[in-house]
């Protein structure tokens, strides 16, 4: 049986048994590795992927470099098999270990992510085609007239020159009927061979010519172009105003990674932003690239996995995940929106890819593009330290203005009862209807409305699962938890006093945004783009295909349709609740506020239109709120930057939170305190908690949150093991650690 090298005590084996074992890493929650014995015909390399009995099951791992243990050979268990996969690079090997170290997490749930299809592991299956054989070839050299039809003749020219193919595709390109194909199999002229049922991918050319630059934006292009060519590590961020072509810029640096025989992975924050982008790609290198997302079937999955382990998928566009994919000569990233928050990983292992992206950029030595409008604090500060370098677009492309942006202050306004539209949003949604151009409300909340509750009693609608209000649902006609997925059909009693017709929805969601314009403008095509109304990517394409064939008039929609879109005729952009973002204890709220509303304000006139925004606000004096309406990103992130200096506030200082969560809420308060008691008193850390969580209940459980808060200089990770070590959880509760958390629920 295998044994953990911590656990073992038996003798020191001899060098010979040492010789014939391996470690073997599995993808499970495991902090190390396990030997196995070889078996006597079967040789192992560090990467190789292999089938080993793991109790009363057999379980793929991978053979890892790491220190061999003294159990006794005897007392292993052998490997089963050894896969016909590539192997895990060195430099993913690497990059695990690096992530599972950072983020103080087992060592096999990081490898998890790297090896998540399974099924690509085992040899493609493979079906039977037809091929010519020699016997065909020497007919055609012959020439037999009297065997060799000219029909028969054509078919075999075809074959000499092409794959091997299914019936029905060589007698298509044979110009013929599959019956000559069984014809001349009979006479041995063609073969049954057996070739791999997976799609030979078609290649992106970087011979394609791209759009004419800007001077700007081929200077800019240059430089990319440059760090590919270097093939050493290096971090750009290309930081260019909302439509100003970043997109053409990086793929430059693309076509040039492709030219050098390297891959490349493009990240993107969210499925939505990824449609047009796909488009771009295929009018600039004539197919579309691989892609790596949640919504791709099972075969798709296997299909990119292996396709991007084995070279033969030279680009990839993917969510975060992608990051972890066997890429074996990768020569480029890029990490689209690298501000987006959706980058950080809140379960399972807790990462955020941007930061992730650029520790692999430097463990293959190769150059990580960060891109934004809006960049990130921390990208800022970095580029400002030296660490990064930053290319600027400061113009539009095509000479497209910014558009105007206006605060309509709503502690002025007279709104109708139940509208949540003021008049000068009203009348330049009139206005811009009345033209012929399209225009975006943005309001980033689901639903129809985030609270219900009974006239007649004052009943509130909540989760049974969380401290979270439940969020009604209209077109469905049902009450939503949007933290843990609960569900109820909506009541026509009132549950607490029985009465009917009293339930009121408070305030408005999409859905009743959607409601109102609809109500005022009968006449406008409206649709709604949020991530609970749209099923997958080919939903977004239709959605966008819509708006870009003018079938849709007012496009109304939470943040999914707040960046990466351009429409030529939308003109109009209306943020119904530009404050929703600034409330609550996040020490990013400001700046998060300002990066999701300076995108949303993006969308407007990005052709030869002029556009306009109004946002909606009451609190026009906000720091936010001004340096939108002055178009002061530069003014506004140097605020910010000083106020959190002066706090020792990321990324000025170190965050680490720590949930402790728990069905027993008894449980989980006893086990707090004790972790309060034992908390590390070093200079340059302070614990704050433990304290309820916001989110006080999440799924039925009960959680208590401590952060850490810590001066740059503190090695965070030992202060957590040896704070963490000593203590013993128990079974019913369980402790999540959050290096540099980004929530604060």
């Amino acid at each position: 049986m295998s044994e953990r090298h911590a656990s073992s005590a038996a003798a020191l084996t001899t060098r010979s048994e040492l010789a014939r074992r391996v470690s073997v890493l599995l993808p499970l929650p495991l902090g190390g590795a396990y030997d196995y014995r070889l078996p006597d015909e079967m040789t192992l390399a560090p990467g190789d992927f292999v089938l080993v009995p793991l109790g009363t099951r057999e379980i793929v791992g991978v053979v890892w470099d790491a220190e061999l243990g003294d159990v006794a050979d005897a007392k292993l268990k052998r490997v089963v098999e050894k896969l016909d996969a590539p192997p895990l690079s060195g430099e993913l090997r690497r990059f695990i270990e690096w992530v599972a170290q950072y983020t103080l997490t087992p060592l096999g749930a990081v490898l998890r992510m790297a090896m998540s299809v399974t099924d690509a592991l085992t040899t493609p299956r493979s079906v039977l085609a037809w091929a010519i054989s020699a016997g065909g070839r020497a007919a055609l050299a012959r020439g037999d007239a009297r065997e060799i039809t000219p029909t028969r003749r054509r078919l075999l020219e075809a074959a000499r020159h092409a794959p091997p193919m299914a019936a029905k595709e060589l007698a298509r390109l044979g110009g013929c009927g599959t019956g000559v194909v069984a014809g001349l199999e009979r006479l041995g002229w063609l073969e049954k061979v057996a070739v791999s049922a997976r799609p030979d991918a078609e290649l992106p050319d970087w011979r394609h010519r791209g759009p004419l630059l800007s001077p700007e934006q081929a200077e800019a292009a240059d430089a990319l172009v440059g760090a590919v060519r270097r093939a050493e590590f290096s971090v750009t961020l290309l930081d260019g105003v909302t439509g100003s072509g970043k997109t053409e810029v990086y793929f430059q640096a693309i076509a040039a990674a492709l030219e050098a025989g390297r891959q490349a992975l493009v990240l993107l924050p969210e499925i939505a932003l990824g449609v047009q982008s796909l488009d771009r790609f295929v009018r600039r290198f004539g197919v579309r690239p691989a892609e790596w997302h949640s919504d791709l079937t099972p075969a798709e999955r296997r299909h990119t996995w292996r396709g991007v382990a084995e070279g033969r998928l030279p680009v990839v566009v993917g969510a975060r995940s992608a990051l972890f994919l066997p890429f074996p000569k990768l020569g480029l990233i890029v990490i689209d929106e690298e501000h987006d928050p959706s980058y950080k990983q809140e379960d399972g292992v807790i990462y955020h890819a941007r930061d992730m992206g650029v520790v692999r950029g430097s463990l293959s030595r190769l150059p990580v593009v960060l891109v934004s409008a809006t960049p990130s604090l921390e990208t800022v500060v970095n580029v400002e330290q030296g660490r990064y370098r930053r290319l600027h677009l400061p113009e539009r492309h095509a000479g497209a203005a910014v558009p105007d942006v206006r605060v309509i202050d709503m502690r002025r306004q007279k709104l109708e009862r139940q509208r949540f539209l003021a008049p000068p949003l009203v009348a330049a949604l009139d206005a811009t209807l009345q033209a012929g151009e399209q225009a975006m409300l943005f309001l980033n909340r689901r639903g129809y409305a985030p609270l219900t509750l009974c006239r007649n009693c004052g009943h509130r609608f909540q989760c049974s699962n969380c401290t979270a209000w439940l969020v009604e649902h209209r077109f469905v006609r049902e009450l939503q938890c949007h933290h843990c997925g609960h569900l109820e059909k909506t009541p026509e009693f009132c549950p607490a006093c029985g009465a009917a017709g009293t339930l009121a929805a408070c305030g408005p969601g999409v859905e009743r945004l959607a409601e109102e314009v609809s109500a005022r403008f009968p006449a406008a095509r409206l649709a709604v783009m949020a991530s609970d109304t749209l099923s997958g990517p080919r939903a977004v394409a239709e959605l966008v295909r819509g708006v870009e064939g003018h079938t849709i008039d007012v496009l109304i929609g939470t943040q999914v349709m707040a960046k990466g879109h351009h429409f030529p005729l939308l003109t109009l952009v209306g943020v119904v609740d530009a404050d929703l973002g600034l409330s609550g204890g996040d020490l990013r709220a400001a700046e998060r506020t300002f990066q999701l509303l300076h995108q949303v304000a993006g969308r407007a006139g990005r052709a030869e239109r002029p556009g306009r925004v109004y946002l909606q606000t009451y609190m026009p004096e906000h720091p936010v709120m001004r340096a939108l309406t002055a178009n002061d990103r530069d003014g506004f992130l140097q605020a910010e930057a000083e106020e959190r200096r002066r706090h020792g506030w990321p990324p000025y200082g170190r965050l680490v939170a720590l949930i402790l969560s728990g069905p027993d809420d008894e449980s989980v308060n006893f086990l707090a305190r004790a972790l309060g008691r034992a908390a590390p008193h070093l200079r340059g850390v302070e614990v704050l908690g433990p304290a309820p969580a916001p989110l006080a209940v999440l799924r039925g459980w009960h959680r208590r949150r401590f952060l850490l808060k810590a001066e740059r200089g503190v090695h965070l990770q030992a202060v957590i093991r040896a704070w963490l070590d000593p203590i013993k959880l128990p079974s019913n509760v369980r402790l999540q650690v959050d290096i540099d958390p980004y929530s604060f629920l």
